[in-house]
Order: structure tokens, then sequence, then C-alpha cells
């Protein structure tokens, strides 16, 4: 009798690089859907009341006299870097979610044992069992990762998002790439790297973003007969809500030094903060408490459809790859 013959499964390092393509539309989709929010939120982090009493006046103003396009104002960066942000931040998440699944928490795994029939039995993700805390580390560890090139994209970001004169030829910057040249020809790669320490600080809140995603898209799958990408839409956009409630202070301290005037060749004025500390002082001498989140209402407005929108794209090419 012929033995039989088990067709052993694909490793699942092989599969690595679905998270980063996926992550290239989410990047996408995330873009599309949340640039005009983020300007709004940069513009009122970084001014005082004197100039925008609000969300709407802030957009009202622009459009009047920017244009659309305003709200669309240092979209450029982001858009390339955000396709290699969640790339990169997607792919490496992927990668993590496996590393702890298979070396950290491998108690709670609970693989089905082989058998002659194993090509009829149910096949769990490699992280299928991975507890809502471990996504939260991997959360962690790939904002790290993607921290190291968030930083000089969100700095170039924020400065032209700033510039608030609509004929260019009053702006310090050009675009992106006149930016990132000037700032690199007079303080060099620290200088294009400015809020690097802010972004990294910042970004280990993807702790509670990972983590509660884990658990509403747990929740979601169990007690509802939502599809699956309805779940992604709903998990995605909740915890990112969940991300922005713990996160927002320590991003307005993140803009506060990365739209600080640099001083030097520059010519764009007098250096504030030296660290953190300097900046966090900052906000709360000129706002009290309550200027740790001023420009949070558009944040948390766009956090909703920006981000689910962005998890629909990536979970749904996650599952069209092969």
């Amino acid at each position: 009798m012929a033995a039989v013959q088990k067709q052993e499964p694909a490793p699942a390092a092989s599969n690595n690089y679905k998270g980063f393509v996926a992550g290239v539309f989410s990047g996408i989709a995330k873009l599309t859907v949340g640039h005009p929010f983020d300007t709004v939120k940069v513009r009122l982090q970084t001014t005082d009341s004197t100039r925008f009493n609000g969300p709407l006046q802030c957009v009202v103003q622009t459009v009047r006299h920017e244009g659309i396009r305003g709200l669309y104002k240092g979209a450029t960066p982001p858009l390339v870097g955000w396709m290699f942000m969640d790339s990169l931040m997607l792919g490496s998440l992927t990668i993590y979610r496996r590393l702890l699944a298979e070396h950290v928490f491998v108690p709670h795994l609970q693989p089905y044992p082989p058998s002659l029939d194993s090509a009829l039995e149910p096949k769990l993700p490699a992280v299928a069992h991975l507890p809502s805390v471990g996504h939260g580390i991997a959360g962690i560890m790939a904002g790290s990762t993607v921290s190291f090139i968030a930083a000089p994209v969100e700095h170039v970001k924020a400065r032209l998002q700033i510039q608030y004169s609509a004929h260019k030829a009053e702006r310090l910057y050009s675009g992106p790439v006149d930016c990132v040249r000037k700032i690199y020809g007079a303080h060099g790669v620290r200088g294009v790297y400015k809020g690097l320490a802010a972004t990294l600080l910042f970004r280990s809140f993807f702790f509670f973003w990972w983590g509660t995603y884990d658990i509403f898209s747990r929740l979601l799958r169990e007690r509802t007969s939502l599809s699956a990408p309805a779940v992604n839409f709903w998990a995605g956009g909740l915890s990112a809500q969940v991300f922005w409630l713990t996160s927002y202070p320590s991003d307005v301290v993140k803009q506060r030094i990365m739209t600080d005037p640099m001083g030097g060749k520059l010519n764009d004025g007098t250096p504030r903060f030296r660290n953190w500390r300097e900046a966090a002082q900052a906000v709360y001498r000129e706002g009290g408490a309550r200027g740790f989140w001023r420009g949070f209402l558009p944040c948390f407005l766009r956090a909703f459809p920006a981000n689910a929108m962005a998890l629909v794209a990536f979970e749904g090419v996650m599952r069209t790859l092969p």
C-alpha cells in the first residue's frame, strides 16, 4: 500500500511579505480619508485661541484663504510616507505577533494534533491564541520600528502644515523636498530627525491600539454575525479612538517640538524648547491641562473613519494575498 503523503503547510515566515504589501493599501486609505482632519488638528495644536477659536473656524478660514487644497497642504510627505510607514508598521506587526506567539506566549497556543486527516481539520492562524497583551506588546515593537521613518515624515509634514500664506513666494518652504533640503543644509540629519524621541514615546501607546483591536475583534466575531470586513471596520475605528484617548497629550507635545523654530541658517526664529519636558511645560503654561487636548475634536472625528478604512483595506488585502 502506498504511503499516505502529507503535504506540509508553508511555514508562517513565508507569509511575512503579506503584511508589508497590505500596509501600502492601508496607508493610501488612511491619507485619503484623514489628511484634512490632520491639517486642522496640527494647526490647532500649534497655535493659541487668538488665531483659531475652534476646529470649525480653522476649517472655514483655511478654505477661505487657501481653498480646499489648503486642507491637503503637506499631503505629499504622508502620501509617500504613510505607504512606507503603514507597510513597515503592519508588516513588522505581523512578524512580531508571530514571534511572540511562537516564543513568548507558547503555553497559550493549542494547535491541532497532527493526523492523517489534517487536511480536513480547520487551520488556526499562527497567532490565533496570542492574548490581547501580546498584541499590545507587538504594537509597541512595531511602533518603535516605524518611528525611524515616521519622525522625519511627520516633521516635514508639520512644518508645511503651519505655513499659512496662500502664496508660495511668501513661504519658507516651497514643498517637502525643499523643506528637507533646507533643514538638512542647516542642521544635518539630526535636524531632519528632530522630534524622534517624542515620536518613540507617542508610538509606545500603540499598545492600547493593537491590544484593544484584538479585544474588539474577538467580541464582534463571537457576539455578532458581522462579516469579516465589518468586524475590521468597527474594531479598527473603535480601537483607534482608544489609542487617541490615551496618547493625545503626548502628540500635542510632539507637534510643538516638531514645529519649534530651529534657528541657525534657517532664519525661522529662535528655538524655544531644548527637550520634551520644556515643550510640555510650555503647553501647560499656555493652556493649563486643557492645552494638552487642544485640537482633539478633529483628531477624534478623524480617528474612526480613517483607521477603520485603513484596517478594512489591510485585512482585506491580507485575506486576498496567497
